[in-house]
């Protein structure tokens, strides 16, 4: 048990509140409380939760008719431009004969696949279900470039009773904005692109209501510009709608578009803190020299370095980005003031953040800590230590991110 002295010295926070790290002591209070104060089987169960949250798989389909842009919103999906190595296939005519997936290139648990179109020589509408095997995916996204016909429909009536989500994506929004640019250019008028994009929702609406779909919501993308139209709110819409296990997987995985997404992935890895700390503090926890805590910091460097890559902050998300916006890997991994690139996260790095935590700490946090869980096992600074350590990582992290995003497209 550390001592009265210990827990008062020890507990810190820089660039954290006793706040912020009152809630995962609360959430453990009562996760104790839930295993009626079993530590070994709560224990047990966080271990479980983390394995099934960090390697849950996602599958996502991508169908509709051929040419609607499917390739490319794999692509899109995946935080990949068509012409990346790796990437899907894109072409004027049927390029896909057969569903082939495609793992993000950062996190392969989540899988885009790619179908083939639907309404093709190929494939009948009646034969199409059957052929791509439905029932292994977990969403759909239904594509059209024009319009939404009966195919559509079709395969969204099928999908609805398998009880599986489905979203109808209208894509190539900007080659039908540009030209309406021009008219109004040329008759000396003002264009509102709103008013485009809402006669274009409601001629899809409209097509798909004549089909047989009786509620019918279309989201309006452009698979190049990724900050633009719908695009950021069907990222949304689809994580709202997924289980906690499935969403963290898509979540994670959303290319760091916008600052939205940005504070969506820190409120998820957040959530996780509290898991992780306790995990650490207690399975393959060992001392850590020059500190009064026990942890396992092979555990903290993998857990963080997973975190980094979700934002972004690794050598093959910054070449990705650096060769989409034609700027220097150096200059956007200049940005990164507040932590480091995930494969420089080691021992070193992690014991360097637990001894800052140590250094500036909250005077009151260790009263807390050990009302919650002194009680019950020794190493309950070291869980306040390391959730507060990994709170303040995540917010550095995010700020870091947000400086990358900012040198890559001005904004």
């Amino acid at each position: 048990m550390e001592s009265h002295q210990q827990l008062r010295r020890n507990t810190m926070g820089s660039g954290t509140s006793t706040e912020d790290i009152g809630k995962p002591l609360e959430e453990l209070k009562a996760a104790l409380e839930s295993e009626n104060n079993d530590l070994s089987k709560l224990i047990e169960r966080t271990v479980q939760d983390l394995n099934s949250l960090t390697n849950a798989k996602l599958d996502i389909a991508i169908t509709g008719v051929s040419g609607a842009g499917k390739s490319s919103l794999v692509n899109a999906l995946r935080g990949m431009t068509d012409d990346e190595e790796g990437a899907a296939e894109t072409g004027v005519i049927q390029t896909t004969m057969a569903a082939k997936g495609y793992p993000h290139p950062t996190f392969p648990n989540v899988t885009l696949w790619d179908l083939p179109g639907v309404g093709t020589r190929e494939f009948e509408a009646k034969e199409y279900l059957e052929k791509v095997h439905f029932t292994k995916y977990d969403f759909f996204i239904i594509v059209a470039s024009v319009r939404f016909t009966e195919n559509e429909v079709l395969l969204a009536q099928e999908i609805h009773k398998m009880n599986k989500k489905f979203y109808y994506v209208r894509t190539k929004v900007d080659a039908d904005i540009e030209p309406e640019r021009r008219k109004a250019k040329g008759r000396k008028e003002t264009f509102r692109e709103e008013k485009t994009l809402e006669t274009i929702r409601e001629y899809c609406c409209d097509n798909l209501a004549k089909a047989g779909e009786s509620h019918p919501r279309v989201f309006l993308v452009s698979c190049h510009y990724w900050s633009r139209y719908d695009f950021q709110l069907l990222l949304e819409v689809m994580g709202s709608e997924l289980d906690e296990i499935k969403r963290y997987a898509l979540i994670t995985a959303l290319s760091n578009s916008s600052r939205g997404i940005l504070k969506k992935k820190k409120a998820a890895m957040e959530a996780l803190v509290g898991k992780v700390a306790l995990v650490s503090s207690t399975t393959g926890a060992v001392p850590v020299p020059g500190l009064f805590l026990v942890c396992n910091i092979p555990f903290l460097e993998a857990i963080m370095r997973d975190f980094s890559k979700a934002y972004g902050l690794d050598e093959d998300s910054l070449c990705r980005l650096a060769d989409q916006v034609s700027k220097p890997v150096l200059v956007l991994s200049s940005a990164i003031k507040k932590t480091r690139i995930a494969s420089q996260i080691d021992s070193e790095f992690v014991k360097s953040l637990l001894s800052k935590t140590c250094m500036y700490g909250g005077i009151n946090l260790w009263e807390r800590t050990l009302i919650v869980l002194s009680y019950l096992f020794g190493g309950a600074n070291s869980f306040a230590a390391v959730s507060q350590m990994l709170q303040s990582f995540l917010a550095d992290a995010e700020e870091d991110a947000v400086n990358i995003l900012a040198t890559a497209f001005g904004n």
